[in-house]
């Protein structure tokens, strides 16, 4: 630790204040019920619920799979990208080469190289596991939708609870999944730390203020909160027909 300058350490705390800070905004706080995210979370469970009452589910199914399909694909990226920093930290030699080339000082520079990788390795490491286990929630997800009882077999009570339960794993599922791709948006401003303390500061505020406009003040939150009651309504009418158990709840 005696590579990391006064200024370094300033950095990375202000960078695990920004990362962990927005995600206690966007996850925990009051300010919750505002996002984009949470917005989403009420389309989820309507889908579900909606789901439910379909006699043909090819297409919830096929959605499903684009979504796991995605997941996968960052899960993948975030393995290429653990490999990609193992190649960068047995570039440190050249690296100090060039900066000694380029009249930077290079006083412990190699151990200061060597924990930024690291660093950047274990934000890579974090987001595989997010997406990891998001994949195999949206693998749980599509199998207890295959247990959801079709609407003519007149278990309503049970039809409801199940498509709940999947709404579950599919919102559980997409909020691992978001912060996988948040440790990928937040790695880009641990990458200003490689060309200094001050510059890590900067472009750690700038991934932030990109991620807070998205969540709060973005034209897709505007689009989605436009009709956010609307599905929110149609889960709710959806589960008083279910209650009063009629003949078709879902119609």
């Amino acid at each position: 630790m005696t590579a990391l300058s006064a200024h370094d350490l300033i950095a990375v705390g202000w960078f695990l204040l920004a990362w962990f800070g927005f995600n206690v905004l966007v996850e925990l706080s009051p300010l919750r019920d505002r996002t984009l995210s949470h917005a989403m979370e009420a389309y989820r469970r309507a889908w579900m619920i909606t789901m439910a009452g379909r006699s043909v589910r090819i297409m919830d199914t096929a959605i499903l799979s684009g979504l796991q399909q995605g997941t996968g694909f960052f899960a993948s990226t975030a393995l290429l990208a653990i490999g990609g920093s193992f190649a960068l930290l047995d570039a440190a030699d050249r690296i100090v080469e060039i900066a000694g080339d380029l009249s930077v000082p290079v006083e412990s520079s190699r151990a200061l190289w060597e924990i930024k990788v690291l660093g950047l390795m274990l934000i890579f490491a974090y987001a595989f596991f997010k997406f990891g286990w998001a994949y195999r929630l949206f693998n749980y997800a599509s199998i207890v939708m295959g247990a959801v009882p079709e609407a003519s077999g007149g278990r309503h009570a049970d039809m409801r609870r199940i498509a709940e339960q999947a709404a579950e794993l599919n919102t559980l599922a997409g909020r691992h999944f978001n912060r996988g791709q948040r440790a990928f948006f937040f790695s880009i401003g641990f990458l200003g730390w490689f060309a200094g303390p001050a510059v890590f500061a900067v472009t750690t505020l700038a991934v932030l203020v990109v991620l807070l406009r998205r969540q709060f003040f973005s034209r897709a939150r505007r689009a989605v909160l436009s009709g956010h009651q609307v599905a929110l309504s149609m889960a709710a009418a959806e589960g008083e027909n279910t209650d009063t158990g009629s003949s078709n709840p879902f119609t």
